[in-house]
């Protein structure tokens, strides 16, 4: 005040006055304030006291030198002397009265008063003026234990996730008016624990040495297990990851509980909603925010982390499986308190905090819940973990290839063993079994299963004998032969083992076991290639044997005793024997007798459709013929028993046989309104055998064409359409009609008009 005074001296009149004028208006604002202040706080007083008069005493938060007297005297230094409904506060330190504004008032009225001074002197320096000093340097205590206060209350509040001490304290902060910049700090505050916390799990120093004070090494020297020593490393290292995914937890929590909080809470003034104070400016929403932080931290510190410690690196590609699985136990966690929070808000109704709120709708900013459109936080979270995806599911494909590499050498000639392939199963199901973690790690790796078996087949393939050898039906069993047999059995147990293994695995996503599925298919299908040229071989022979009927004489009478000569004809008993003899000497070595049914089961209805189709065709065919025909049928039946479980298991090619051998007596009337007719037994083969009751003026459709039998039974084959092969006998019955008119017959053949009227029926039945 000295130093102004002598500045006064050399001011002009009119500075001197002016001077004056602005301190008077300074010092009359800071009195109204000062009135307003002390106004408040004793209407506050009036309303929680009675008018007698009391004592309260108060904790004073400020000592020594530090206490001073508003009010320039008093001697109760601990207590305010209240005395009626008009009483004035007497006799109080500045500690005293800033412990009685906060306890009586609250900090959240407390904020009020502050932000209405900070106001009312918006724009005015009131420094230097010694009639307030005292007054100015309360309102700044006042404001730095408000603050403080207020920061205690939000950390315990968001500690213990009591949503009346946050709102309370957010209430303090917006009414300072430093709401924004308050809940900005707590959250990078947040961060910056995080970032100190994941360093702290992933210190190459203090997991190497856990017990021991850690020191620096020299120069060049990096910190690693010492030997013996890496089992206590690894298991440092997932004990500090554990305890980080609590960390993580427990934050990403406490800023949920935040935001909550803040989305709900509205000031009783302007009914302003907080969370739109945050992000009015068009910032994101602070959980957004804080976890794209931690995310982003997370992939920064394991790069620098595993690029500084090649032990960190391998323990993560190797242990991939089980870093995975804290990282989903942490996303599952997140989950579910989003899930509880809402719930826990709705049913405390401890306070009137959010009286005001109970019908606003759920706030759609978790992110735990709801993802964004252009953000996925489970992704963003698992993103720090790419690399040691990738290194893992390289290494997982070694170990699957591994062992397929060593059991089929360069040059080798021989399957795996069983013992090999028990090996190679082993391992397959040990990947799946450590991938089953997560659903994307165990497509991820049902992928590398699929390459295994891949690879196998492509090795087994390698060893077929696709020589002339593989096929022959001669002789016994050939070395190549033998080793094709090896081969499909091996292919055999890998399909059914590993399909014994994904079946046994209780979450194996739908998409990973068709990819494993579709791989095993391909196995299948060399399976089938690989005994193809024995099948077909076979298939020929059989045909050979069945066409040779026609060899054979159909045409004889019935002899004295009703009975055929022999029980079956040469040609079936050729068949039986050979079919008898394959099965024997070629496919009882194959250990897979399902697929091997599967596969002789259709050379079966094969050979019933061969023999069906020559039988029909068989002319002359007498009544002895017939009986001979007939038995031949029945023999049939157990010709083609040992290429199937069951005869009967052949479907319509049995039904066809067991139909068409009592067409063999019946009259061309009856066969022709046969209900197995187009039913069981297709038109055009009634057709063909119609023609052996015909004269020999009205042709087959073969001897028309002037084809061989064995010709006419390769267009059959070559035309399996109905439409096509009726319309070949079409053309043989009108052949027919040209030649009766040709030689100006009188009359057709009795079996003429039944085989058209039989056609025109399965014309009409194709349309």
């Amino acid at each position: 005040m000295h130093c102004q005074q002598q500045k006064v001296l050399i001011k002009p009149a009119h500075a001197l006055l002016c001077d004056s004028i602005i301190l008077n208006s300074q010092l009359a604002v800071c009195l109204a304030v000062r009135a307003r202040a002390r106004l408040e706080i004793q209407a506050l007083y009036a309303v929680l006291i009675s008018p007698v008069n009391r004592l309260i005493p108060l904790k004073p938060s400020l000592e020594g030198s530090q206490q001073q007297s508003l009010s320039g005297g008093g001697s109760e230094k601990n207590c305010l002397l209240l005395e009626g409904e008009g009483a004035e506060i007497r006799g109080s330190s500045p500690s005293s009265l800033l412990v009685a504004v906060l306890v009586i008032t609250g900090v959240a009225r407390a904020a009020d008063l502050l932000k209405e001074r900070d106001y009312l002197s918006q724009g005015i320096d009131l420094s230097g003026i010694e009639v307030i000093e005292n007054d100015l340097l309360f309102i700044a205590r006042a404001r730095l234990e408000v603050e403080n206060q207020a920061k205690r209350l939000l950390e315990q509040g968001v500690e213990t996730q009591n949503p009346t001490q946050v709102g309370t304290a957010l209430q303090v902060f917006h009414n300072l008016g430093t709401l924004k910049d308050t809940i900005a700090n707590v959250v990078d505050g947040y961060c910056t624990a995080l970032e100190e916390n994941i360093k702290n799990a992933l210190d190459i120093k203090v997991l190497t040495q856990p017990s021991q004070t850690v020191t620096r090494g020299g120069p060049g020297r990096a910190a690693m297990p010492t030997p013996g020593n890496t089992a206590a490393f690894r298991a440092a290292l997932w004990t500090n990851m554990e305890k980080l995914m609590d960390q993580i937890c427990a934050a990403c929590g406490q800023v949920q509980h935040l935001q909550k909080v803040l989305a709900k809470k509205r000031d009783p003034v302007s009914h302003v909603c907080f969370i739109e104070e945050i992000v009015k400016d068009g910032q994101s929403d602070i959980l957004y925010k804080f976890w794209t932080a931690v995310t982003q931290t997370l992939s920064s510190q394991f790069q620098s982390a595993t690029d500084s410690s090649m032990f960190l690196k391998q323990a993560f590609e190797g242990e991939y499986p089980k870093l995975l699985r804290l990282y989903n136990d942490l996303w599952k966690r997140l989950q579910q308190y989003s899930q509880n929070i809402q719930r826990n808000f709705n049913t405390s109704g401890t306070t009137d905090l959010f009286a005001e709120l109970q019908q606003m709708e759920e706030d759609a900013q978790d992110i735990f819940m709801q993802k964004k459109e252009d953000y996925d936080p489970e992704k963003a979270l698992k993103d720090s973990l790419q690399q040691y995806e990738a290194a893992y599911l390289s290494k997982s494909l070694s170990r699957l290839f591994d062992p397929i590499n060593l059991v089929f050498p360069p040059g080798g000639r021989n399957p795996p063993s069983s013992d090999e392939l028990d090996s190679i199963i082993k391992t397959i199901a040990s990947e799946l079994n450590v991938a089953a973690v997560d659903p994307d790690l165990s497509l991820a790796v049902a992928k590398n299963v699929a390459k295994t078996i891949q690879l196998y087949g492509v090795k087994s393939e390698q060893l077929l004998s696709t020589q002339g050898e593989a096929s022959q039906v001669i002789g016994p069993l050939t070395e190549g032969q033998r080793r094709n047999v090896a081969v499909v059995n091996s292919l055999y147990k890998l399909h059914q083992a590993v399909l014994k293994v994904i079946t046994s695995q209780s979450s194996f996503p739908a998409a990973a076991e068709q990819t494993v599925t579709t791989a095993l298919k391909a196995v299948h299908d060399l399976m089938g290639s690989a005994v193809q040229p024995l099948l077909n071989s076979v298939g020929d022979s059989v045909e050979a044997i069945i066409i040779t009927m026609h060899q054979e004489d159909f045409s004889g009478s019935l002899s004295s005793s009703g009975k055929p000569d022999v029980p079956c004809s040469l040609y079936m008993k050729e068949l039986q024997g050979f079919i008898a003899r394959v099965m024997s000497d070629y496919f009882r070595h194959f250990e897979c007798f399902d697929f091997v049914f599967d596969n002789t089961e259709a050379m079966a209805q094969r050979a019933i459709e061969l023999f069906l189709r020559h039988a029909s065709l068989i002319r002359p065919l007498g009544e002895g013929g017939k009986m001979r025909l007939a038995a031949d049928f029945a023999q049939m039946e157990l010709a083609v028993a040992p290429l199937c479980r069951r005869v009967s298991d052949l479907g319509k090619s049995y039904r066809q046989l067991r139909s068409f051998r009592p067409l063999l007596f019946q009259t061309s009337e009856h066969i022709a309104s046969s209900p197995a007719l187009g039913e069981v037994i297709p038109f055009s083969i009634i057709l063909q055998f119609l023609f052996t009751r015909a004269p020999p003026e009205l042709k087959s459709p073969f001897q028309r064409a002037e084809w061989s039998i064995a010709r006419y039974s390769q267009w059959l084959d070559d035309h399996p359409s109905e439409k096509d092969r009726l319309a070949l006998i079409r053309g043989a019955l009108e052949a027919y009609v040209q030649s009766v008119r040709t030689r100006e017959g009188k009359e057709f053949a009795p079996v003429y008009p039944i085989m058209v009227q039989l056609l025109q029926k399965a014309m009409s039945t194709l349309q």
